[in-house]
């Protein structure tokens, strides 16, 4: 079996997923992929978990793809995805992953990364990151989501400024473009991330996901879908026994202990 190039851990209701290639930059190869998407299909099916982190080990969050490896297979129109796996980026296969993810990016986040940092919920940055979207300049374009979350998160200008020249931008063009929602202390991007993430597991889980479905339908099917979908949505958490807990916690004046039940 080819050693494993993330690390997983679990602190609590919280599932932490390393990526470990630090000899090649954290560059992805089409292993790395799969092994990603069954990262989280883990996160997504363990009702014990309820929020991931994402970040890297080494010099740099990630290269972005290994195209010397990987670019055969795209050519083929596909990337095959493994049983039980979810690809974050929602590329490979429909199912996206009901549970949020945060993450924390330093050093290099090329093209890849910018994907997967998109595809998550909450993002943090060391303040030494340092983005670029480069495909322009292979010949190709980016096809893990770029070209739909940079447009919507940074707006058209900004997406296109760095999506049709391949410039590189810091951290803080990061955080003003809506890219990351903080920069951190030289050194703390983890460690954020964590805190935020279990900040994240500590609240209702099943009022968790819908707000992630919800917001994602908005942007799915359309704002009105989603309004008209707020009610009915909300009737089975009102009769959960999370919702009575929550009535309970704010008469008494505590945290809640959800149960994701």
């Amino acid at each position: 079996m080819a050693e494993s190039r993330f690390t997983l851990e679990r602190q609590g209701h919280v599932l932490l997923i390393g990526i470990n290639r630090p000899d090649r930059g954290n560059a992805f190869d089409l292993a790395m992929l799969q092994e990603l998407a069954l990262a989280c299909g883990e996160l997504d099916r363990d009702r014990e978990l309820r929020c991931g982190v994402l970040f890297a080990h080494g010099k740099h969050f990630t290269l972005g793809l290994d195209l010397a490896e990987v670019a055969p297979v795209m050519a083929q129109g596909r990337i095959p995805l493994p049983e039980g796996g979810i690809d974050i980026t929602g590329v490979m296969g429909d199912q996206r992953l009901s549970k949020p993810m945060v993450c924390a990016m330093h050093g290099l986040c090329f093209t890849l990364g910018i994907e997967l940092a998109l595809a998550c919920d909450i993002r943090v940055a060391a303040p030494d990151t340092r983005f670029a979207q480069i495909e322009v300049g292979r010949g190709i374009y980016a096809v893990g989501g770029a070209t739909i979350r940079f447009v919507h998160e940074a707006g058209w200008g900004n997406a296109m400024r760095y999506l049709l020249t391949g410039d590189s931008f810091r951290a803080d063009e990061a955080l003003r473009m809506g890219i990351i929602q903080e920069i951190t202390e030289r050194g703390k991007h983890v460690e954020r991330a964590v805190e935020l993430a279990h900040i994240v597991a500590e609240q209702a889980p099943l009022g968790v996901q819908a707000t992630l479905a919800s917001a994602r339908r908005a942007l799915r099917e359309g704002e009105l879908a989603a309004l008209h979908s707020l009610l009915p949505d909300l009737l089975p958490l009102m009769n959960s026994k999370d919702a009575a807990e929550g009535l309970r916690s704010f008469v008494e004046r505590r945290k809640g202990k959800f149960v994701g039940e």
